[in-house]
């Protein structure tokens, strides 16, 4: 009986082949699921402007102006891992009842440079009956039949990065 001396130049070949193929299947989708966490922390950073610029509405039956006017920090000082700047702006410019409020969310590196990712809100007559959409979502929100390009250049171009909630 003759003992085994290990394994075989063929059997070694044939097992590494079997791990390239396994990491190149796996990588990308593990690129596409960090793109996606990324995109999330802007939404979640961008839900303290919402709350606030959303309590200011319910208050005075307008939109905030700005970041300032909204009482969260200046854009540049809401940033993340992912996120460069998160910005409030009303969407006319003017102070009127049922307008629309814009949160802005513009990406690093990490996800693409200078990307964005646009919230919007939009106010009714009636105190409370504020809607809020993302991305594509925003459609719905602000029955616009607008350019993709007033939702963010995410919802344009990386429609796989956003969260499904912000898809159209």
């Amino acid at each position: 009986m003759k003992k085994s001396q290990g394994f075989t130049l063929i059997e070694l070949m044939i097992v590494v082949a079997i791990i390239g193929i396994l990491a190149a299947i796996a990588l990308p989708a593990y690129q596409d699921y960090t793109k996606r966490t990324h995109v999330s922390e802007g939404l979640t950073l961008a839900a303290g402007a919402k709350s606030a610029a959303t309590e200011f509405y319910a208050d005075r039956g307008y939109w905030p102006s700005n970041n300032f006017s909204a009482g969260i920090a200046s854009s540049a000082s809401i940033t993340g891992n992912a996120v460069k700047a998160v910005v409030f702006s009303r969407a006319t410019g003017v102070a009127t009842v049922g307008g629309t409020g814009t949160i802005t969310i513009t990406y690093n590196t990490k996800v693409k440079d200078n990307e964005t990712l646009v919230m919007k809100g939009k106010g009714g007559t009636q105190a409370g009956s504020i809607r809020w959409g993302c991305g594509h979502t925003n459609k719905e929100v602000d029955g616009s039949t607008a350019s993709d390009a007033n939702y963010g250049t995410l919802a344009m171009k990386y429609q796989k990065w956003i969260p499904a909630r912000c898809r159209g």
